[in-house]
């Protein structure tokens, strides 16, 4: 019988102190379900509120969980790179630390990784959002598969990366265009992938912080920023496949 696929899993929490320990919580216990050790990476990314006392206190609870702290918010994609930083699993995730996604989910794909290098899930049940939402994520899709000659059907969510490929990466964006950066330099290498369904559940405390109009302008920008590099620049066609 094969080894088990060690993982790590980072969870970015700014100011989610009604979410975290739940999302903490719900992490080792989903684990522990299904039989994988995780190694467990939260990243305060600057919370003003009672995030980092809560995670303290999980702490004791959970002895092998790592918090870093930043002093100032460096956003979801600098949080969670700071966190992969330090992954010793093969296989990394990013799990929000506001517990909208279910962990067993994408966890119940994890020995896909066996055959791939990256596990790209889908949200099954959308309608969970609101039109908006799902008009923008739509619009998204389409703009970045246009871009960038990538065809996947969601460019967001709780993706699963072989460690070393990850590491092998130089990402730019530090806000939520991170995810989609990530996808487009790591396909354009070559590495192989494979979709995967999960379903949302509703978030019970708090608002999305990935539609604003801050957030909306950085990703606008980081965008741009990526389109010159593999269009003009051709940075990944000069860069090794990863095999």
């Amino acid at each position: 019988m094969a080894n088990p696929i060690t993982i790590t899993v980072v969870v970015p929490a700014l100011n989610e102190e009604k979410n975290i320990r739940s999302t903490v919580r719900g992490i080792f216990h989903a684990c522990a379900r299904m039989k994988i050790v995780p190694e467990v990476v939260v990243v305060d990314d600057g919370s003003q509120d009672r995030t980092q006392q809560i995670l303290r206190q999980l702490q004791r609870l959970y002895p092998q969980l790592q918090v870093v702290r930043h002093e100032r918010p460096s956003g979801i994609g600098g949080a969670f790179l700071a966190g992969a930083a330090r992954a010793r699993g093969e296989a990394v995730v990013m799990i929000p630390g506001d517990n909208e996604n279910r962990v067993e989910d994408i966890l119940a794909f994890l020995d896909l990784m066996r055959k791939v290098d990256i596990i790209v899930p889908f949200v099954h049940n959308a309608e969970l959002r609101n039109l908006l939402r799902r008009f923008i994520s739509s619009l998204y899709r389409f703009i970045i598969s246009f871009s960038f000659g990538t065809n996947l059907n969601y460019y967001n969510g709780t993706v699963i990366y072989r460690t070393r490929l990850l590491h092998a990466l130089k990402i730019r964006s530090t806000g939520f265009f991170y995810q989609a950066e990530t996808l487009i330099r790591a396909l354009r290498r070559g590495a192989r992938f494979a979709e995967v369904p999960v379903l949302l559940q509703t978030r019970r405390h708090g608002r999305s912080k990935a539609v604003t109009l801050k957030s909306l302008r950085a990703v606008m920008l980081d965008f741009m920023s990526l389109f010159w590099d593999i269009h003009f620049r051709r940075v990944e066609q000069r860069a090794p496949k990863f095999v």
